[in-house]
C-alpha cells in the first residue's frame, strides 16, 4: 500500500512542481513521514527530489538564465548547508508535548512542528493573492537565495520561497522552469551531504527499491508535465498545492503523522 501511495503522489506532484515551481518535496515529505520518522522522510524525499530535479536539467538546463541561477542559486547552495544542519539537530530533542486522543497517544516533536510552521507559512504565501502583487527586484535576489537555500535544507521546502522570487525577475515561463530547476538541483545536492549519516541508516538503505519505484515515478510525471507546459494554468495549480500543504501541517504539527 505505501508503495502505491508514495508513487501515485511522486507521479502527481513531479508534474505540479513543473508549473508552480514547487510541490514533489512539498507533497513527498510528508507521505513518507506517514511510514517513517520525519527526518528519515526527509532524507528519502531529498533522494527522490535531487535525482528527478538532475532529469528536469537534462530537460530544461537549456532554457535556464545563468545570471539568476548565480545571483540566486549559489546563495542557496551555501546556504542549505546551515537548513540541514539544524534539522538534524532538531531531530534529537525531545517530544514537547504528549496528548491522547481515542485512546491513542500522540507526540508533537520540535522537528514535526518547525516543519509544519513552515508548510502552513509557505501555502500562504500561495493563498494570499496580495503576496502575487508583490514586485521584488533582483538586487534582492542574493537574500531570497539564502533564505530558500536553508528552508530548503531544513524541510525539502524551498520551492515556495524560490518562486516567489522568481517570478518576480522577468523571466519567461520557459526560463522560470529551466532557471528554478537548476537552482533546486544544486540545494538538494548540498543538503544530501549533510545528510549522509541518515542516508546510510538502516531505514533508508532497506527501503531503496521503494525510493528507486518513486523516482521512476516522478520521472514519468516530470515528462508528462513537460508536455503540458503550454497548456495549463500555473495559479490553478499553485492553489490545489497550497490547501494540501495546509492540511498536511495541521497534521504534522499536530502529531497525527
Amino acid at each position: 500500500m505505501r508503495y502505491l501511495i508514495i508513487c501515485t503522489v511522486a507521479l502527481f506532484a513531479s508534474g505540479l512542481t513543473l508549473f508552480s515551481g514547487f510541490g514533489l518535496g512539498t507533497l513527498l515529505m510528508p507521505v513518507f513521514a506517514i511510514f517513517f520518522p520525519v527526518e528519515v522522510a526527509i532524507a528519502q524525499t531529498a533522494l527522490v527530489h535531487f535525482a528527478n530535479n538532475l532529469f528536469k536539467v537534462w530537460l530544461f538546463s537549456r532554457r535556464a538564465d545563468w545570471q539568476t541561477v548565480l545571483l540566486f542559486g549559489l546563495p542557496a547552495f551555501l546556504a542549505s548547508f546551515a537548513g540541514a544542519r539544524v534539522l538534524l539537530w532538531l531531530a534529537d530533542l525531545a517530544p514537547l508535548y504528549t496528548y491522547l486522543l481515542n485512546g491513542r497517544q500522540f507526540m508533537i516533536h520540535p522537528v514535526k512542528l518547525v516543519i509544519a510552521l513552515l508548510m502552513a507559512g509557505f501555502s500562504a504565501l500561495e493563498l494570499f493573492p496580495a503576496t502575487k502583487q508583490l514586485a521584488i527586484n533582483r538586487k534582492y535576489m542574493p537574500a531570497g537565495g539564502l533564505l530558500s537555500g536553508f528552508f530548503g535544507g531544513l524541510s525539502g521546502n524551498q520551492g515556495a520561497f524560490r518562486s516567489t522570487f522568481l517570478v518576480k525577475s522577468g523571466l519567461n515561463k520557459e526560463a522560470f522552469i529551466g532557471t528554478g530547476v537548476v537552482i533546486a538541483a544544486l540545494v538538494d545536492f548540498s543538503r544530501l551531504t549533510v545528510y549522509a549519516g541518515l542516508l546510510k541508516s538502516e531505514e533508508v538503505m532497506g527501503n531503496l527499491a521503494l525510493i528507486v519505484v518513486a523516482t521512476l515515478a516522478a520521472f514519468t510525471g516530470a515528462f508528462w508535465g513537460s508536455r503540458l507546459v503550454k497548456k495549463i494554468t500555473i495559479r490553478t495549480l499553485q492553489v490545489l498545492v497550497a490547501v494540501m500543504l495546509f492540511l498536511i501541517a495541521i497534521l504534522l504539527g499536530s502529531g497525527i503523522i
